[in-house]
């Protein structure tokens, strides 16, 4: 049985969910933006529709010519809402762009004021724990506690656009993070964040350096377990770009442990964490990136760039989801533990998968598009159960999100050219 699925939104403007965390934690509230799909960063609101009654409230709205946009909500109440915010007071030499942006964290119930999450240091001496550019998607861990995010840097962007690589970093709660101020557009942030990732611009071909790090996901509700039975708490995993012997792109999974200890983020390693004039932000010491996938020898090697997705680890941290081609090339689901080893195939069928995805909080499905419609997967066998009847244009593959109480799927669909909100009931 197909069930029935409701449309929330309804007016003339796209709404936007994100790939993650866009539930509120009582599964009653969807927290979207209102960017046009695919297009410019445009939008001047942070917005909730309550799934029951469609009800709509406005969360934030930019203000001095900034916009905002990508908004994920905390998994513990009350609510918090993250989301990034572009530059007030835009003009020729400042104005929004990859590596000038920011997070910034809005809390229920009082959403007047905007809270900064990454200071920007831009003038040497760079402060640690200070980023140097732009941050994106921030994403909660599944505690609540810290998060995560991909970073583009303005200094190096300045220097060459080239050397600008792609990273991912996290944001910890250990403490304020006050620059000075030698740069009108320096500013404070609430977290203390680094760069856990490492890029280089041109990796050594059959190596495992990697030029963009990106499309990352915390492992695990309380991280994973070592083959040695110690329990890794905190760790991402994440997209790497490598480069085969024959210098072709193949992105592949990589995975860093991180320190259970806040304070110890802040020790730096061989860089700075706060990088040079010269070099990247670096990640703090004992912080190694380590490659799970090589399948540079497969038929159709790498983790695949379409449909855009983002690595989600099962909530028990035992295995990293992700989308890879199959030997016929069908894009498949594939799972891998955090420990290395080889990648499970988890779906077989011979529709590819359309979409990013989602885990149910028992670990036992995923949401997902294929075959034209939302679909519910079975994480061991991969079987497929139709959650909503197959349209002829699929819906959107940006974000297939499972509610908290596992019991209704969020998506999008494209109706007349404008991005909506609709939910589907899981049976």
């Amino acid at each position: 049985m197909v069930a029935n699925e409701t449309q929330l939104t309804f007016d003339d403007r796209g709404h936007q969910l994100t790939n993650i965390n866009v539930w509120t934690p009582d599964s009653q509230w969807l927290v979207y933006d209102v960017r046009p799909h695919g297009g410019e960063f445009t939008g001047l609101t942070i917005e909730r529709v309550n799934v029951t009654n469609g009800n709509t409230e406005v969360i934030y709205t930019a203000r001095d010519g900034a916009h905002v946009g990508v908004v994920t909500v905390s998994p513990d109440a009350p609510a918090r809402y993250a989301f990034i915010h572009g530059p007030e007071r835009p003009d020729s030499e400042w104005r929004y762009d990859f590596h000038h942006r920011r997070g910034v964290i809005v809390s229920e119930p009082d959403r007047s004021e905007a809270v900064t999450l990454d200071a920007l240091s831009i003038t040497a001496p760079y402060t640690p724990g200070a980023l140097r550019g732009g941050s994106h998607v921030h994403v909660f861990s599944p505690d609540g506690s810290r998060l995560s995010f991909t970073y583009n840097d303005h200094v190096l962007h300045m220097r060459d656009p080239a050397l600008d690589l792609r990273n991912v970093g996290i944001a910890v709660p250990l403490h304020a993070v006050a620059p000075a101020k030698h740069h009108p557009r320096e500013y404070d942030g609430s977290h203390f964040c680094v760069l856990v990732s490492r890029t280089t611009p041109q990796p050594q071909p059959g190596s495992d350096e990697i030029s963009r790090a990106y499309e990352e996901g915390w492992i695990g509700r309380e991280g994973y377990v070592k083959q040695d039975g110690r329990r890794q708490r905190w760790a991402l995993a994440f997209i790497g770009d490598t480069r085969a012997p024959s210098g072709e792109k193949v992105p592949e999974v990589f995975v860093v442990d991180l320190p259970e200890n806040d304070a110890d983020l802040a020790h730096a390693g061989d860089i700075p964490l706060q990088g040079t004039e010269t070099a990247m932000p670096a990640p703090p010491r004992g912080v190694m990136q380590r490659r799970l996938t090589f399948t540079t020898g497969r038929a159709f090697p790498g983790v695949v760039s379409q449909p855009r997705h983002w690595l989600r680890a099962s909530p028990d941290g035992s295995e990293i989801a992700f989308l890879m081609k199959d030997a016929q090339g069908v894009v498949q689901v594939w799972g891998i533990s955090p420990n290395g080893g080889e990648p499970r195939q988890i779906t077989h069928g011979p529709h590819p998968i359309q979409s990013a995805f989602s885990w149910r909080a028992d670990g036992k499905k995923l949401a997902l598009i294929c075959d034209n419609s939302v679909m519910l997967c079975d994480a061991v066998t991969g079987a497929m159960s139709r959650l909503t009847a197959r349209t002829e244009a699929p819906p959107l593959g940006d974000a297939v999100v499972i509610s908290p109480d596992g019991n209704r799927v969020a998506f999008m669909r494209n109706l007349d050219g404008r991005a909506q909100l609709f939910v589907t009931d899981v049976h």
